[in-house]
Formats: C-alpha cells, sequence, structure tokens
C-alpha cells in the first residue's frame, strides 16, 4: 500500500461537491476570518509599477514566497515609495485569494523598511527639527552658475559614484578641474568625515576662490546605509556652504536630510556632474555660434564706417580749400576779438574816471562839515563833564548818609552792646546760652568780660528782674 490515503467508493461519495469558484471563495473567506491583518516581512523581489499607480511584486525569504499587489491608495499613503527589488521591508496587510488564477495574495496597505522602523521616525523628527531651524527654506536655496570654472567633489575614494562623477565629467566637460575631498560615506565615522571634508572645501573656496560648486555623491543603498547623510551636524555644515552644493546620494527613490539642506538635490551621482557640467559639444556650438555672430557684427560695423568714410571724403573735397576758409574764419574772429577788447578797456577807463570825479566833489563837500561838527561837540564837552561831575558827587554824597545810617557803632552808640561767644559767634538767643558760659561784650566805647549765671528766656522778664545776691 502506497503512503497516500486511498477513499473507498461509499466514502468519496460521501464528500460534498465543490464547484471551482465556490471552494476559491470559502478559501478565501477562511483566511480572511483566520489570519487578517497580518504583519510581514521579507525581500521584495519582480517590482513593477503599473500606469494605474498599483504595485505588484513578489515577497519572500529562505522559506517561501508570496503575491503581494498594493493599489495605488496606499502607495501614496503607506510608503509605497520605499519600494524596490532587493529591499527588505516590513509590511501590513489582509491575506485574500485572486479568483481568476486561484492564487494566494497579500493586499498591502502600509510598508515601511524591515528593522528601520525606528530609523525612519528618527528621520522624520530631524527632518521637523531641523526644518524648524530654515535649513531647508527655499530662499536660502543658490541657483547653479552656468558654466562653472572648478568643480569639487566629495565622497570616497572607492566609491562607485566617484567613477561615474569622473566619467560623466571626462565626458562632457574634460576641461573642468575637479578636486576630490575623501571622506567615508558610511558607518559611524561618516558623518564627521563628511563635515571635515566639506569644511576643507569652504575654506579653499575662502582662499583660492574654488571650488565654485561641490558635489556631495554616494550609491545609493537601504535607510540604515544611507544614515550618515540623515546626521543633524552634517546638515547644518552643508547649510553654511559658501557656494552651492548639489548631492547625489542614493537612487531616484531615496531621500536624506542631506539632499533637503543643499541647493539642488540631484536623483543620482551621475545627474549631479550632468547638473554641474554642461556637455562638451554643446558649449562649443554656442562659442561657434557666437563667433559668427560676432563676425558678422565686425563686418557690419566696418561695412558701415567705410560709407560713412566715404561720404565725409565727398563732403570734405580738398582738404587745402578747407584750411584756407578755417584760416580766413580764424583771422575775421581775432579781429572781432581784439575790438571788442580795446572797447572793453576804453568803457572801463572812462568809468573808473567818472568815479573818480564824483569822489572828489564828494570829499570836498564833506569835509567842512565834519569840522563844524567836531567844533560843536568841543564845546559842548566841557559843559557836559561838568554836570556829570555835580551828579557823581551829589550821589556820592547820599551813598555816605545811607551807609552812616547802617553803622553799628551807631547803633552801639545808642545804649545796645554786640554779645559774642568765646568763639566769637554772635548771641542772639538766650536759649542758646549756657550757665557759667563766658561771653564778651563790645560797647560804643570799650568791651567787657562777663558770666552767665541766669538765663531767661523772656527778654522783658529779664530787664525787670532783680538782679540775685
Amino acid at each position: 500500500m502506497s503512503g497516500s490515503t486511498l477513499y473507498s467508493a461509499d466514502v468519496a461519495a460521501d464528500l460534498p461537491l465543490w464547484h471551482v469558484g465556490a471552494l476559491v471563495a470559502a478559501v478565501a473567506d477562511a483566511l480572511r476570518a483566520r489570519f487578517n491583518p497580518v504583519r510581514v516581512a521579507g525581500e521584495v523581489s519582480g517590482l513593477t509599477r503599473a500606469a494605474s499607480g498599483h504595485v505588484y511584486f513578489t515577497l519572500k525569504d529562505e522559506q517561501g514566497q508570496l503575491r503581494v499587489a498594493m493599489f495605488r491608495r496606499a502607495v501614496e499613503a503607506g510608503g509605497g515609495h520605499l519600494l524596490r527589488d532587493g529591499a527588505h521591508i516590513e509590511m501590513v496587510g489582509r491575506l485574500d485569494v485572486y479568483a481568476p488564477r486561484g492564487d494566494l495574495q497579500l493586499i498591502a496597505e502600509r510598508v515601511r523598511l524591515a528593522g528601520q522602523g525606528s530609523l525612519y521616525e528618527q528621520f522624520l523628527r530631524l527632518k521637523a527639527m531641523l526644518a524648524a531651524e530654515g535649513l531647508f527654506e527655499a530662499a536660502r536655496k543658490r541657483t547653479l552658475p552656468r558654466y562653472p570654472t572648478s568643480l569639487g567633489v566629495v565622497t570616497s575614494p572607492d566609491a562607485a559614484a566617484l567613477r561615474d562623477v569622473a566619467t560623466t565629467l571626462r565626458r562632457r566637460a574634460p576641461h573642468l578641474p575637479v578636486r576630490l575631498y575623501p571622506a567615508a560615506v558610511q558607518g559611524a565615522e561618516a558623518p564627521a568625515q563628511l563635515c571635515a571634508a566639506l569644511q576643507r572645501a569652504y575654506r579653499d573656496f575662502e582662499t583660492l576662490g574654488a571650488p565654485q560648486v561641490l558635489l556631495l555623491v554616494r550609491g545609493g543603498g537601504s535607510l540604515e546605509d544611507l544614515w550618515a547623510f540623515n546626521d543633524a551636524t552634517l546638515v547644518r555644515t552643508i547649510a553654511q556652504a559658501p557656494m552651492p552644493v548639489i548631492t547625489g546620494v542614493g537612487h531616484e527613490t531615496d531621500f536624506t536630510l542631506a539632499d533637503f539642506a543643499a541647493d539642488v538635490r540631484a536623483a543620482t551621482p551621475t545627474a549631479a556632474a550632468e547638473l554641474c557640467a554642461p556637455a562638451r559639444e554643446e558649449l562649443l556650438e554656442a562659442l561657434q555660434r557666437l563667433r559668427g555672430r560676432l563676425r558678422d557684427a565686425v563686418e557690419r560695423r566696418l561695412d558701415e564706417r567705410a560709407q560713412r568714410l566715404d561720404r565725409l571724403a565727398q563732403r570734405l573735397g580738398r582738404p587745402s580749400q578747407a584750411v584756407a576758409r578755417q584760416r580766413q574764419a580764424l583771422l575775421a574772429h581775432q579781429h572781432r576779438l581784439q575790438r571788442a577788447l580795446q572797447g572793453w578797456l576804453l568803457r572801463q577807463h572812462q568809468r573808473h574816471e567818472a568815479a573818480q570825479t564824483r569822489l572828489q566833489a564828494a570829499l570836498h563837500a564833506r569835509v567842512p562839515r565834519e569840522r563844524q561838527r567836531l567844533l560843536a561837540c568841543a564845546h559842548r564837552l566841557p559843559l557836559a563833564a561838568s554836570g556829570a561831575w555835580r551828579r557823581a558827587q551829589a550821589q556820592l554824597q547820599q551813598a555816605q548818609a545811607r551807609l552812616a545810617l547802617l553803622d553799628p557803632q551807631r547803633v552801639l552808640e545808642r545804649g545796645y552792646a554786640l554779645v559774642t561767644d568765646e568763639a566769637g559767634h554772635v548771641v542772639t538767643d538766650a536759649r542758646r546760652a549756657r550757665l557759667g558760659q563766658r561771653l564778651q561784650m563790645r560797647l560804643a566805647r570799650g568791651a567787657l568780660r562777663a558770666t552767665v549765671d541766669a538765663i531767661a528766656e523772656d527778654a522783658s522778664a529779664a530787664i525787670l528782674a532783680p538782679p540775685r545776691g
């Protein structure tokens, strides 16, 4: 007996009979009820993007493979840009059966790179933070020079990207000098080396004026492979570049934060080289066109000058006749100038003589009047001086009388005394004196020394009180 299970005719007759479509539908219902939704990981293979926007591919690993369909809505909203052949992804979707062929397939809803979901979330956080710093603003982007005279390339010397750039530049612009600034493009040391290479290029630009355009390039890879180009310090260093920077990192679908900070983002390293290096043949053709236009312009200008010279020669005629006419005109101008100068000198002489005559007449008339005024002033001066003396003497006598009235000696002669303490300060208030204090009293004639033995605040009481002892 073979290892296969054999059913007898009676048993087989008892089994339900399915139509193919119904059986496929039942299997599909069982799958949906048992498994959905599902989360599955694997490698993308046979990726196809339809004109409708839907994406079809196979998800596989070492043990098996599964057909996957991702419809346009999910492609646009669920990370479909991450899909490419060879990518390791994690996806969420629902199992189903494609009835026309009876194939098991997964309808994908969301996709992210396998094992790198946290990296992608970190990428989004870094992007938001750096965007808030204004590093991605379109206003700070610079246009590339149309015909750069020097280029710089920041990449690994062993990278295939460098060979692609060199091949493109050798083909399109072999005349351009190119300087390599080597740095690692993957790994933990890559961000620091890339920043150092950029700084070397910046110093060359500040001291030498070159390179005029800087290329930052690397070949394709996973998000983890390209992570060095998402470093925040590297992004800020790119934003500080004194020259335009072109990034060509990864493939067309790869985006890094360095791309957002650069002045221009190219899809590939080759495209970056093409952007900054116009084709040599195009430049030669343009130069040839300019040469033809310049030659035509020079020929036209020469023809115009020749015609003008012919017209001037016809108008000039014989040079000797023109010189004779100019000589006659010059002599006529000379005669008119001499006559005009002589007439002007004569008029000035006449004006001077007339002014001198008027001045002498005015002086003769004014001298007697001034002499009479001087004599009158000499007669009035003694009278005025005598009157002023008398007025000054009267004022002095009045001042002396007022001063005598204010003389303190006159007050002392009426019986008053000037009381001072030992320091010479005048005592005017009895409350400020002390018992036993020695005072000095100045009289109209002479002075007395006294000692305070009683103090009366009321002046009248002090006068009427009988003396002690």
